[in-house]
């Protein structure tokens, strides 16, 4: 379905003006990144999703039908008997809002680690409020991480150096500067994301440095500036010139196969409530997501689940019934810390190559940080409900993968290959 749907999305990003790379012939410029066989992918430069919300973004503010509320915090739902009601912080003041259907849109869960790609919203909010409703959650283990996030040793949030880069000839190369992949994988830097991400796991404990980088100087500095100009300009403002620099990158989280289950519509478990993108678990990513499967995946599934809504909306009643939100007035606010926590947590048992060993002791502990979050009564805030939110998403993530050890199966994120011996090297 994804595949045999896709020319339909993509060129209706085109009809609404997405402008996509093209060759000197005319024809759609197509790269190739990590994993796979062919060079398949429409892009604008090195910044495909920007310009793809830049586009849709202009086309929905000319809606007269759309009203979009920014900077605007979902703090909680509420299941109705004519849908769903939210509340919701926007300035500093609560306000609610009643609809017969519901799409969960919410992204990532980024931030339950201490490095990731994610922007500082990605706490996992949508699928901690479908969790609460009791929306079937799956494969919230299967998380990504993603092998050349920038390292500055110094930022929680890590820019992307993209998987083009070494589509286009990037090498990766060690504390040393030598090339490794070729000690790990036939395929070399274009192996799959968590092939790269696990080999400089095993490198970083032979040589006993993180220090990797990715090196492009070998490349045309003219085609390396027009190519990636949104990652030259980046690194170009840390003071580094990916022309003649090598670049300082290790893994970090990146993305969420599993989420909110969803059938072929993104339609939950909970009856007109959906979810697509990120937030979602549609199981075309299976335990390990290909480069740019991710926006093909929320245009065709998004698509599907606003004409199931369409048809659905016909016979939909008139009026609402809202739901009233206790709003915790003159609680006290949470205790400082629980993220921190929690990151700390989550980095230690379950980064590139989980430890098995701790996933129980940081199971404990994440449970006692919930059932506090839960139980306790405190000021609705954003650092309450983002720090419910990473505690649910992490109690369940925790969860499930305990409960796969218990039953002697392999973690989704462990290595499917060891480490090399020495005298490989």
């Amino acid at each position: 379905m994804l595949v045999n749907e896709a020319c339909i999305d993509i060129g209706k990003l085109i009809e609404l003006g997405a402008d996509f790379d093209k060759k000197e012939d005319g024809d759609y410029h197509r790269t190739l990144e990590g994993g796979h066989g062919m060079h398949r992918i429409f892009h604008h430069a090195d910044s495909t999703g920007f310009e793809i919300e830049t586009t849709l973004l202009e086309t929905v503010k000319k809606l007269p039908n759309v009203t979009i509320w920014e900077n605007t915090l979902v703090c909680d739902m509420a299941k109705t008997p004519t849908g769903f009601s939210f509340l919701a912080l926007k300035d500093g003041e609560y306000i609610t809002a009643n609809s017969h259907f519901a799409i969960l849109a919410t992204g990532g869960i980024g931030r339950v680690y201490e490095y990731t790609t994610n922007s500082a919203i990605a706490t996992g909010d949508g699928i901690a409020m479908a969790y609460r409703l009791g929306a079937e959650i799956k494969n919230l283990s299967y998380i990504q991480f993603h092998p050349t996030a920038f390292n500055d040793h110094h930022t929680r949030e890590c820019f992307l150096i993209s998987e083009a880069v070494r589509g286009e000839g990037a090498y990766l190369k060690n504390c040393n500067g030598e090339r490794f992949m070729q000690h790990y994988d036939k395929r070399l830097e274009l192996a799959p994301r968590d092939v790269v991400s696990h080999s400089i796991i095993f490198e970083a404990n032979r040589t006993g440095s993180k220090n990797f980088y990715l090196d492009i100087t070998h490349k045309d500095p003219e085609f390396i500036r027009n190519r990636f100009p949104m990652i030259y300009k980046n690194l170009k403002d840390v003071g580094i010139d990916m022309t003649t620099d090598m670049i300082p990158i290790y893994p970090c989280q990146h993305y969420l196969m599993g989420g909110i289950k969803v059938d072929t519509y993104a339609r939950t478990t909970i009856p007109d409530l959906y979810a697509c993108g990120e937030c979602s678990c549609t199981g075309v990513h299976g335990n390990n997501r290909l480069a740019s499967n991710s926006l093909l995946e929320a245009h065709v599934f998004s698509r599907r689940a606003a004409a199931d809504i369409n048809e659905k909306a016909k016979t939909a009643p008139k009026a609402y019934a809202p739901h009233i939100f206790d709003l915790h007035e003159n609680a006290p606010k949470i205790p400082h810390g629980y993220r921190t926590q929690i990151r700390a947590i989550m980095q230690n048992t379950y980064f590139v190559i989980p430890n098995v060993d701790e996933l129980m002791n940081g199971l404990e502990q994440v449970t006692d940080i919930l059932t506090v979050l839960d139980n306790g009564v405190f000021e609705i805030n954003r650092d309450y409900v983002e720090a419910r939110s990473l505690a649910t998403v992490a109690y369940i993530i925790l969860t499930e993968a305990f409960k796969i050890c218990s039953e002697s199966e392999e973690l989704p994120n462990m290595p499917i290959f060891e480490a090399p011996d020495e005298d490989r090297y």
